[in-house]
């Protein structure tokens, strides 16, 4: 019986990647990098190149016809990844589009073979190889040539211990017949859609032999830096493999209580929060939302529990501003006991956004989380993340909360006194708390009111009681037990019952 060979993994450089491949690239395999024109294969493929070449690993990236290596080296340079002293030391870029014009299949990869054995290059990048089966379809037995050439290349550069990428423009459909998909041990797919005004592009791992990528489309930008992916994450037990963000089996039987930052509060819902909750906390605009949230994250900074504020609507300078408690935003955020998160508008993706959120948490060690608000998330989002949503914020809830972090959201609700809705996307659901803000007449002016809807598994008052803003933040005023129909709007005093004989004072009915 033989003994396992390990298979070495290589870091491609690319933000996401490695742990979409569960761990790297594999050592000496032979990969396609696909895709649509402009989807960022080119740059996927010098990013990765930069990352496994150096001193001890010569790269070779051949260009054949796509675009003369000058002009490609002018735009890849730009990106910080790219290293211009490197060029004809570690790196050398060939052009072989003489060999693909006016020769052959055969002449092609003899010519590959004479610059692979002059170097012994580490690293071997062909693009666009697409251009080679267009050169390989002018034969008469173009398919045969095509993929005789395909696997006499990939044994080769195997034998040679070459990690090797093929770049090429494919549309699905093609995956079935082309030789080089049968022949590839890995398969990277690019992808890049225009839905209204927002570019969405996505990658997917559709093949890596001996390894267990993290399936589906995960989505990725391109930046000054490259390429970043985000990964799709995967909720489950601790020890899954692929690597995912683990998820607590089950709360603990006591669980600490978080203070919200309003004692009264506090005591309404049963002495806090329980830690690892999500709290949704609904009202209309101007209701106090935002002031309570940035209660419960200063009370946090106050009890050395860190905190992250999401911001969808309000700029990050106007929480700066805010005060509660005597502790300012911007002195919080130098302390290291705030972080803000700012989106990007119109263009963002769960995974992205659920990236950024986790990456602040084990910066900051953080124990409490801020999304202002739902409605703003899902504006800030791609149309067509839009889509799905509510299962899109299911899985970040449960990934959020089985981190530890207790998290609060806000969520903007018209006062509608016909029903009693909590959410204006259904997901009131998957919340543990519910905290209601409502506006009421009482008296001819506008009245704020605060009631506990629900906290799982926890008693509760279920007082509505009324509430004022202040310049220290939201003060608890009383129970509105004497008024009937709070949540129409129009309260009324509940009438006083006679006084019958024997009793001390009058009784209020109902």
């Amino acid at each position: 019986m033989t003994d396992r060979v390990a298979i070495r993994r290589l870091s491609t450089g690319v933000p996401g990647l490695d742990q979409i491949l569960s761990g790297g690239v594999p050592e000496f395999s032979f990969n396609l990098i696909a895709g649509a024109p402009g989807s960022g294969k080119t740059t996927l493929a010098q990013q990765i190149m930069f990352a496994l070449s150096g001193p001890d690993r010569s790269a070779l990236y051949f260009t054949v016809v796509g675009e003369p290596p000058l002009k490609m080296l002018r735009y890849q340079q730009q990106f910080s990844f790219f290293e211009m002293a490197r060029v004809n030391e570690s790196i050398r870029y060939v052009n072989l589009s003489q060999e693909v014009v006016n020769g052959s299949l055969e002449t092609l990869l003899g010519r590959i073979v004479q610059e692979v054995e002059a170097t012994s290059p580490g690293v071997v990048v062909v693009d666009s190889f697409r251009t080679v089966a267009q050169a390989a379809e002018r034969a008469q037995n173009g398919g045969l040539e095509l993929q005789h050439f395909v696997q006499q290349l990939a044994v080769r550069l195997t034998s040679w211990e070459a990690t090797t990428f093929l770049v090429g423009e494919y549309q699905p459909s093609e995956s079935e017949q082309n030789p080089v998909f049968t022949v590839a041990d890995g398969l990277l797919w690019l992808d890049q859609n225009l839905d209204r005004n927002s570019m969405v592009r996505k990658m997917q791992i559709m093949k890596m032999r001996g390894q267990a990528p993290i399936p589906g489309l995960h989505t990725f930008r391109i930046t000054g830096d490259g390429i970043q992916v985000f990964p799709r994450v995967i909720v489950g037990p601790e020890g899954t493999s692929p690597p995912v963000v683990t998820v607590a089996q089950a709360r603990p039987q006591a669980q600490k209580r978080l203070s919200i930052g309003v004692k009264a509060l506090d005591k309404m819902l049963g002495g806090g929060i329980p830690a690892g909750y999500s709290v949704l906390l609904a009202g209309p605009s101007g209701s106090g939302k935002s002031v309570l949230a940035t209660q419960f994250i200063s009370e946090g900074a106050r009890h050395d529990e860190p905190g992250i504020i999401a911001v969808f609507e309000k700029r990050p300078t106007h929480y700066s501003q805010d005060d509660s408690g005597g502790l300012r935003f911007d002195r919080l955020v130098r302390q290291g006991k705030v972080g803000i998160i700012h989106s990007r508008p119109l263009d963002l993706s769960i995974d992205e956004m659920l990236h950024e959120i986790v990456e602040a948490t084990h910066r900051l060690k953080a124990r409490r989380l801020v999304i202002d608000s739902l409605s703003g998330f899902e504006l800030a989002l791609a149309p067509t993340f839009r889509e799905d949503f509510r299962e899109s914020l299911y899985r970040m809830v449960a990934v959020l909360t089985g981190m530890g972090l207790t998290m609060m959201m806000t969520a903007e609700l018209e006062d509608s006194y016909v029903d009693l809705r909590f959410s204006p996307h259904g997901t009131a659901f998957l919340t543990d708390v519910i905290i209601m803000q409502r506006y009421i007449e009482l008296k001819g002016q506008l009245q704020r009111v605060m009631g506990v809807v629900k906290v799982r598994g926890s008693a509760h008052s279920k007082d509505l009681r009324a509430f004022e803003i202040t310049d220290a933040g939201i003060v608890m005023g009383e129970a509105l037990a004497a008024y009937e129909g709070l949540l129409t709007g129009s309260p009324e005093l509940i009438p006083i019952a006679p006084i019958k004989s024997g009793d001390a004072k009058p009784r209020r009915r109902g």
